[in-house]
């Protein structure tokens, strides 16, 4: 708690000073609002773009990832195409974590993919330096944006997506030509070409300022735009620039660690092999970077490029840097894993740890799949590791020799198996908050997404199961009381029947944790009915055996008035008990594809 609120405090204080800093930069220096203007359209664009991309291609590339994912080669070429394509190595960063956050691709495919969009992303300088300023950009950047504006008023989500990303790149160009225009006007007041080290210091100075932009503007896509635009000027030093780009690559480091603060183990262990591979492909580009110009200038020689064109070199340069991460890293990539699950391990699962959320969190909330996966694998989470316990528990079982191959006659037998847990304090200390984190996660994604009513329906399925345990917890807590009170009586009748009632439910126990290993089990099904109809035929109150201890006052008015209700209590946790088991073991995949249809 007093991390997160040293955090918030941090942020409050930065953006301000950052304001401040801002203001006062626009008013020593006048002649820096065009530049500065050209770099907030230019981002503005880049999350145009990026949101765009995310609402229109959201299904088709859920669906390809999870076929591309199935191995680590088709993992890194899913990861460098897509973002080659969409521009936008973020979006692509946000799908892995959400599908890793949700356990439908591995830690491996995840970082894969994340490795293939640090090489796919280098396709923005190539853009920029192509096209960008050999064409008079305004002259069609004015034209897109304003096609984009007219989708973006369609109310279809598909094509207002696809309005999104077209404005967006109208922005992206448009704030390339703000900031071309900006440095010719400005050419001598703002001249970053007169600075000039020697050797390896100007490199790692240059490095330096480049890793401070990125933290600045968040983007190191936008630094690279703008050492390309500076370079276009002749108001950068190639050399100088080469180390830029490096350090944008590295400045990337820090808002990969800021998107990870909210992440889980596995989302914060892919932050950490992008770290390594940022800082190691840019420490060895930076301590080489003579000797990699020099081979960027063999190659082009080769190619045709002209010697003066510094803006293709570059982009040569910035492919080169990032592909020299992936050949230092993929064949690697196992002891990354093995070094970053040491570094990050897993959250600790004692007791006490059962109140947080295990799957959860705002990565998932991106795409249905991996909503509705994090939705059942947390209720799943909770049914074994707490609702079954304090089921079991709360009428004295002992819960590992539910799992085990011992008599449910000597189960309820054993003397030493008396459970005086607090259910109250249960419920409030490990299943309330659950609970409602399932509930305000499924009502933010039924908000969220355009679900059609099967998809629906598969969240309304979730939350039931969610609220059945709510229920079952509360049912145990008065039948806690009473079996406590009578397990032992000295009145063998009313001992007797509270040992039934512990017998059914230990039967029903013990055949949810058999069908849990295996869903598809016919006996096992046939053996759940059969519990199912006695749940919901068994009327005690109806029955002979209650008639006869009344009439020959085996019990008293007391014993029988806790008996009747009691018995119905175990009923309907026996049949919520089943409910929940089938729709969390057999209706799972069924669910998982309704939520893909969606």
């Amino acid at each position: 708690m007093l991390k997160t609120f040293s955090n918030i405090k941090i942020k409050r204080f930065v953006f301000p000073m950052m304001l401040l800093a801002l203001a006062w930069v626009f008013y020593r220096h006048p002649h820096v609002s065009e530049i500065a203007a050209g770099i907030a359209i230019l981002l503005f664009g880049m999350i145009m773009l990026e949101d765009g991309f995310n609402a229109f291609v959201q299904g088709p590339m859920e669906r390809l990832l999870k076929k591309m994912s199935q191995s680590v080669s088709r993992s890194f070429g899913f990861g460098l195409i897509t973002t080659a394509i969409l521009q936008s190595s973020g979006l692509i960063s946000v799908v892995a974590i959400s599908f890793l956050s949700a356990g439908l691709i591995s830690l491996k495919s995840g970082i894969a993919v994340a490795f293939g969009a640090n090489l796919g992303t280098t396709s923005t300088a190539w853009l920029v330096s192509t096209l960008g300023f050999k064409l008079d950009i305004s002259s069609f950047a004015f034209p897109i944006l304003a096609f984009g504006i007219l989708f973006v008023l369609q109310k279809s989500a598909a094509v207002k997506g696809a309005g999104f990303a077209m404005a967006g790149l109208g922005f992206f160009f448009l704030g390339i030509d703000f900031m071309q225009t900006g440095f010719e006007t400005y050419q001598d007041k703002f001249d970053l070409s007169s600075i000039t080290y020697d050797g390896l210091l100007g490199v790692f100075v240059f490095a330096f300022i480049g890793i401070l932009l990125t933290i600045v503007f968040q983007s190191g896509s936008a630094v690279i735009v703008l050492v390309l635009t500076m370079l276009q000027s002749a108001q950068l030093d190639y050399f100088n620039a080469l180390a830029l780009v490096v350090g944008a690559n590295i400045g990337n480091v820090a808002t990969m660690i800021l998107g990870a603060l909210n992440a889980n183990t596995n989302g914060k262990r892919l932050a950490g092999a992008q770290v390594i591979f940022k800082v190691t492909a840019g420490l060895v580009s930076l301590l080489l970077i003579f000797q990699l110009a020099d081979f960027v200038d063999f190659v082009s020689k080769h190619v045709g490029v002209d010697k003066e064109n510094y803006a293709i070199k570059l982009s040569f340069f910035h492919t080169l840097f990032n592909l020299i991460g992936c050949i230092l890293m993929m064949p690697i990539l196992h002891y990354i894993i093995k070094f970053l699950k040491r570094l990050i391990p897993d959250k600790s699962e004692d007791n006490m740890e059962i109140a947080k959320a295990k799957f959860l969190n705002k990565s998932i909330l991106k795409y249905p799949q991996t909503t509705i996966r994090a939705l059942l694998d947390e209720s799943r989470y909770l049914f074994e590791e707490t609702t079954l316990t304090i089921v079991a528990k709360g009428l004295f079982i002992d819960p590992k020799a539910i799992r085990s191959e011992e008599n449910i006659e000597n189960i309820i037998a054993d003397e030493d198996s008396e459970y005086d847990i607090d259910v109250e304090e249960m419920y409030y200390a490990k299943v309330k908050i659950i609970y409602g984190k399932i509930i305000k996660y499924a009502t933010l994604s039924e908000s969220e997404f355009a679900l059609n009513p099967k998809t629906l329906s598969a969240f309304a399925r979730v939350k039931d199961a969610s609220r059945n345990q709510v229920l079952i917890i509360k049912n145990i807590r008065g039948l806690h009381k009473n079996v406590k009170l009578y397990m032992n009586s000295e009145n063998e009748y009313i001992e007797e029947e509270y040992e039934k009632i512990r017998k059914f439910v230990a039967h029903t126990l013990r055949q949810i944790y058999i069908l849990r290993k295996n869903p598809e089990s016919v006996s096992t099904m046939m053996m759940i009915d059969e519990i199912r109809e006695a749940a919901s035929t068994r009327d005690l109150l109806l029955s002979g055996r209650f008639e006869y201890l009344i009439r020959e006052h085996k019990i008293s008015s007391v014993m029988a008035s806790s008996l009747a209700n009691d018995s119905s209590n175990v009923n309907e946790i026996v049949l919520k008990l089943i409910e929940s088991a089938e729709l969390l073991y057999i209706e799972r995949n069924h669910l998982l594809k309704l939520a893909e249809e969606g």
